[in-house]
């Protein structure tokens, strides 16, 4: 269950006038297979109709995609492969996975723009802060591919940087399990959820739900980031509606 003071905390953010979200997906949402392999379509549609939930309610929404389906460059990495080269290989993953992202909402008539960090002219526009603002603002869902453009650097730190950039009030991280844990939830029949997380508590439990650089940025500037599984239907529209779903990381909920 989620305390009061957890459920106040994310009524008081989901509640913001003029609500902008960022909703960082990993490559694995949109594969199939336990492996997380390939794209599914059926996977990509089940996204889809959840976020146009989530638009149909009014909000902004920008999506940065991970690539872990197609190449993982922190893995391929360790088989000979300069990490530089694995990690723009990634960055081209995350483009495939947006472009077909964007065909699926567009099919369901949900507007879209691509925009990669990346060069890919032919395919996606150039991500350009002031232009994707724009996009937001008139009311097109703006998928980020390409990571930050940089090696090195992963989706999930690409996710908080763009949510600062764009203005955005919540990150929303979908997994494939109903929050943050104590442990492996698979593995330890043990471990615990927990409601809510301040910044330092994921540092000092060593908790590993994104990276060190990606807290540290959401800590400094007071990006709340909520967990939670994306896998069960309606969970989308719960997460913006502050139902208290998942695991909230943020500053201490009576700050």
């Amino acid at each position: 269950m989620t305390s009061p003071k957890t459920s106040a905390r994310l009524v008081q953010i989901v509640e913001k006038k003029h609500k902008r979200i960022l909703l960082k997906l990993s490559g694995e949402s949109l594969g199939s297979g336990g492996a997380g392999g390939g794209i599914d379509i059926a996977e990509v549609r089940k996204i889809a109709e959840s976020c146009k939930q989530i638009f149909l309610m009014g909000k902004d929404i920008a999506i940065v995609v991970g690539g872990g389906n197609i190449v993982r460059g922190s893995e391929i990495s360790k088989y000979g492969l300069g990490r530089a080269t694995a990690d723009y290989m990634g960055m081209l993953a995350t483009i495939i996975n947006a472009l077909a992202l964007q065909d699926v909402l567009e099919s369901i008539d949900v507007p879209t723009r691509v925009m990669s960090a990346v060069s890919t002219h032919q395919c996606a526009e150039p991500y350009i802060r002031r232009r994707a603002i724009r996009h937001l603002e008139k009311r097109r869902i703006v998928i980020l591919a390409g990571g930050t453009g940089n090696p090195y650097f992963t989706t999930d730190t690409c996710a908080t940087l763009r949510a600062q950039e764009l203005g955005c009030h919540i990150l929303l991280k979908a997994t494939k399990v109903d929050g943050v844990y104590s442990a492996d939830p698979r593995k330890d029949p043990k471990a615990t959820r927990y409601d809510h997380l301040t910044y330092k508590d994921v540092f000092n439990q060593e908790l590993g739900v994104m990276d060190a650089t990606a807290i540290t940025m959401a800590m400094e500037h007071d990006l709340p980031i909520l967990v939670f599984d994306f896998k069960k239907p309606g969970n989308f529209a719960r997460a913006v509606s502050g139902e208290g779903i998942g695991t909230l990381i943020s500053r201490a909920p009576d700050a």
